[in-house]
C-alpha cells in the first residue's frame, strides 16, 4: 500500500485510500506475526558509521548525476528531489541500518519498495526466494538489519507524518530509534508525528512517551478537503437547506449540490460537495461513482462559495485540490454536447412464468430473470459452498407475483398512464406526489390468496413455525445488482419482520419501493425502460449482528489489484452506507495480509433487533473500541477472496457482511461499479 494512502484525500475509506501497490512491502512470504505486543525488544545502538564517500568531482561518474540515495534531507529542494506526489500526498521513504545507525533516504521514482532499494544498493545481491524469506524478519519484532519507514506530507491538512508498513510489528524502541535518526537528518523533523496504521501499531503508539503521535482517524476528521470521486462537471450551484430530508428534496440532473448535512441517498446530479465527510462506500458516494461525477468533502463550502449559488459553475475535483468558479460560455456549450451522449442500461428479459417460492440452496445465478440478482447471487454462493462463513437461509419470491399484484389491483394501467404523461415526465413536484400515491396503493392492495398460502408454508419452513423469529424482507428486483448498474440503495428493506402477517405486509412495501422517487430518477438517468422493471423479493432469517458493514474488492479511489476496502460499524449494518457518520474503515491486502486502519467509528448508539419487531437504537457499548479485530479482518478478507472466485473475475464485488462474535455471515454480493 502507499505511504499515506491518502488519509485525507482519497477515500475516506477514509481518508486516503490510494496507491495501495506503492506500499506492498513483503515479498514471497507474509510478515511474521507478533506473539506478544507488550514485549519491547531491547536494542543497543551501534556507533554511527560514515557512509561510503562519493568519487571526487574530477572522476567521471558511473551513477546518474543525482545519487539514488542520501543520508540527509536538510532543505526543501532535497525533499522535493527524493519524494513524489501521489493522491494528495507527497512522500519519500527511508531505511535505518540497525548495525551502523546509518540512515538512507532513497529515490522513490527509482525504487518502489524499501526491499528493492536494500537489495539493490546495500546488499547488492539478487532477491532470491530464500533471501527474501530471510529478509522478511525485518517486518517482525525481532528485526536483524533494518527499520523501513515512510515520510508523508499530507497536502490537504498540511500535516507531516512518518510510519511503518501497516503489517510491520515494530516495537516502541524501533519507533523511537527511527524517529531519532529521522529528526536529526530531515529538515522538517521537528514537526513530524508518528502515524500508526494498524491495530497493533496503535497499541504500540500508546506506549510512546517522547514522540508526537497522530492517528489516521484524527487526520481524516481534521481534514478540510477530501476527494471521494475525481472528475469535472458544469452545472447550476445549489445549496441544500440545513435540516432538509431526502423526502423533501428533488434535484435536477444539471445541479451541482452543496450538502451541509449528509443525505442517505440522492437522485442524479452533476456534482456533489459534502460539508460533512462520511465514506466512499456510502450510497451517495457509490451513486456519484456510478454516474462518473465529481464528489468531494469540503468543509465550509456553502459559506466559501455563497456568491456562486444559482450560477452555472465549473467544478473540478482532483486528489489534493478542487476548482469551483463561474463557467465560461465555451465550457457550457462543450458540456451540453457531452451530456447529450446516451448512457443506457439494458435490463434482463423478465421471466413471469416461475411461481415457486424457491429456497436459496435451490437458486442459481442463471435464475436472475425470475428472482432478481440479489437472491440469485446468494443462491450461487450457497451452491459453491465456500468455507469460512455462512449465508442466512431464505427464499426468493419471483417477479411473477409482483406483476400479478399490480394487475389484480389495476395498478399496471396506472403505471402505464404515468409513464405516458408529459406532466409526470417534466414536473418534478407532480412526479414525486404521483409516485407517493402509487406506492401507497401497491402497499395497501391485498395479496393474492394463492401467494398468501405459499408464503405461509415458506415462512413456516424457514422459521420452524417460530413466530418470534425475525426475518429480513429485501428487494431483489431485476433492475439492481447488475454489471454497470448496482442500484445500491434504490429500493427498500424491512428488517426483523415477525410472523406471516408482518412478512406479507413487508413484501408489499418492498414491491412498492420499485417506484421510489430515487429509483425512478436513477433508472431515467440510465435510460432504463421502466416497463421492463419488476420487483422480486428475498426473505431471509435475520441475524442480530454485533458488527456489520460492506467490503469492496477494490480500492474505491485508486483501484489496486490486491487491496480490499472495508467499512464497519457496531450492531446492525443498516446505517453503514447511509453516510450520516464515519464508519471504521480498514484497507486489507490479501496478498500480504496487511491491515491498515483509516478511520474509527465513534457512534454513540447502535441498532439492534427490537423484541416486538423492527429495530431500535441503544447506547453503543463498544464506542471508542475497534469494531474489527485482526482475526475478524482476516476472516472477512479470506471470505471475500473466495467470493471473487464464485463470480466473473473481471467484476469487482460489493459485499455486505455481518459478524456475531467471530462468526461471519454474508448477506449480499453484487458487482461494484467502477467508472
Amino acid at each position: 500500500m502507499r505511504p499515506g494512502w491518502n488519509v485525507v484525500a482519497a477515500a475516506i475509506a477514509i481518508g486516503a485510500l490510494a496507491g495501495c501497490k506503492q506500499q506492498q512491502e513483503p515479498g514471497t512470504s507474509p510478515p511474521p506475526t507478533a506473539s506478544d505486543a507488550s514485549t519491547v525488544a531491547q536494542l543497543v545502538d551501534a556507533a554511527p558509521v560514515e557512509p561510503p564517500e562519493l568519487p571526487p568531482p574530477d572522476v567521471a561518474p558511473t551513477e546518474p548525476p543525482r545519487r539514488l540515495w542520501t543520508n540527509e534531507l536538510m532543505t526543501e529542494q532535497a525533499w522535493l528531489d527524493y519524494s513524489k506526489v501521489q493522491g494528495g500526498e507527497r512522500f519519500s521513504k527511508f531505511v535505518v541500518d540497525l548495525k551502523t545507525d546509518a540512515i538512507y533516504y532513497f529515490d522513490v521514482d527509482v525504487y518502489r519498495l524499501h526491499k528493492d532499494f536494500i537489495f539493490g544498493e546495500l546488499y547488492k545481491k539478487p532477491k532470491t526466494r530464500e533471501a527474501v524469506k530471510a529478509f522478511d524478519v525485518n517486518y517482525g519484532k525481532d528485526k536483524t538489519d533494518f527499520l523501513m519507514c515512510y515520510l508523508v506530507h499530507h497536502l490537504g491538512p498540511d500535516r507531516w507524518t512518518f510510519a511503518f508498513w501497516e503489517g510491520d510489528h515494530a516495537t516502541p524502541a524501533h519507533v523511537e530509534r527511527a524517529y531519532r535518526r529521522m529528526k536529526a537528518t530531515f529538515w522538517k523533523g521537528d514537526v513530524i508525528s508518528y502515524r500508526p496504521d494498524s491495530n497493533y501499531q496503535e497499541h504500540v503508539a500508546k506506549q510512546l512517551t517522547s514522540i508526537p503521535v497522530i492517528t489516521n482517524d484524527k487526520l481524516y476528521k481534521d481534514s478540510v478537503y477530501t476527494a471521494f470521486n475525481k472528475g469535472t462537471a458544469i452545472g447550476a450551484l445549489r445549496v441544500v437547506p440545513v435540516g432538509a430530508t431526502e423526502e423533501d428534496l428533488s434535484f435536477d440532473a444539471g445541479d451541482i449540490v452543496i450538502l451541509p448535512e449528509a443525505l442517505p441517498d440522492i437522485t442524479p446530479v452533476a456534482g456533489i460537495i459534502s460539508e460533512t465527510f462520511s465514506t466512499p462506500l456510502s450510497h451517495v458516494s457509490l451513486r456519484a461513482r456510478a454516474w462518473g461525477i465529481p464528489n468531494v468533502g469540503l468543509k465550509g463550502a456553502s459559506k466559501t462559495y455563497a456568491a456562486l449559488v444559482g450560477k452555472t459553475v465549473y467544478f473540478e475535483a482532483t486528489d489534493a485540490a478542487h476548482t469551483l468558479r463561474e463557467a465560461t460560455a465555451a465550457e457550457i456549450a462543450a458540456w451540453k454536447a457531452r451530456a447529450a451522449e446516451a448512457r443506457e442500461v439494458v435490463i434482463p428479459a423478465a421471466d413471469l412464468e416461475s411461481v415457486e417460492l424457491t429456497t436459496l440452496d435451490q437458486l442459481r445465478a442463471s435464475q436472475v430473470s425470475a428472482y432478481g440478482a440479489k437472491a440469485a447471487n446468494l443462491g450461487e454462493i450457497v451452491h459453491a459452498r465456500p468455507e469460512g462463513f455462512q449465508v442466512p437461509p431464505g427464499f426468493g419470491v419471483p417477479i411473477h407475483w409482483y406483476d400479478a399484484h399490480l394487475k389484480a389491483a389495476g395498478l399496471d394501467k396506472r403505471v402505464a398512464e404515468l409513464l405516458a404523461d408529459a406532466r409526470f415526465r417534466s414536473d418534478a413536484a407532480y412526479r414525486k406526489k404521483a409516485l407517493d400515491q402509487l406506492r401507497k396503493d401497491i402497499a395497501n392492495a391485498p395479496l393474492d390468496p394463492a401467494l398468501e398460502a405459499k408464503l405461509g408454508e415458506a415462512v413456516d419452513a424457514l422459521t420452524g413455525g417460530d413466530e418470534t423469529m425475525g426475518l429480513f424482507v429485501r428487494s431483489s428486483t431485476n433492475a439492481e445488482d447488475l454489471p454497470g448498474f448496482s442500484g445500491a440503495g434504490l429500493y427498500d428493506t424491512v428488517p426483523n419482520a415477525k410472523g406471516k402477517a408482518a412478512v406479507a405486509k413487508a413484501i408489499r412495501e418492498v414491491w412498492a419501493s420499485v417506484w421510489n422517487l430515487r429509483a425512478y430518477e436513477e433508472r431515467e438517468h440510465y435510460k432504463v425502460d421502466h416497463t421492463r422493471v419488476y420487483g422480486a423479493v428475498l426473505v431471509q432469517v435475520g441475524v442480530n449482528a454485533t458488527a456489520a458493514g460492506v467490503l469492496v474488492t477494490v480500492h474505491p479511489t485508486d483501484p489496486a489489484e490486491t487491496v480490499y476496502t472495508i467499512n464497519a460499524k457496531s450492531g446492525l449494518g443498516l446505517r453503514v452506507v447511509a453516510g450520516k457518520k464515519v464508519p471504521e474503515t480498514i484497507l486489507y491486502d490479501y496478498k500480504n495480509h496487511g491491515m491498515r486502519v483509516l478511520s474509527r467509528s465513534d457512534e454513540e448508539t447502535m441498532l439492534v433487533f427490537d423484541g416486538k419487531g423492527g429495530v431500535r437504537e441503544v447506547p453503543n457499548p463498544h464506542k471508542g473500541k475497534p469494531v474489527l479485530t485482526n482475526q475478524r479482518i482476516l476472516t472477512l478478507g479470506k471470505a471475500a477472496r473466495r467470493l471473487t472466485k464464485v463470480f466473473p473475475p473481471d467484476r469487482p464485488l460489493d459485499i455486505e457482511w455481518l459478524f456475531v462474535g467471530d462468526d461471519l455471515y454474508i448477506v449480499q454480493s453484487r458487482p461494484y461499479v467502477v467508472r
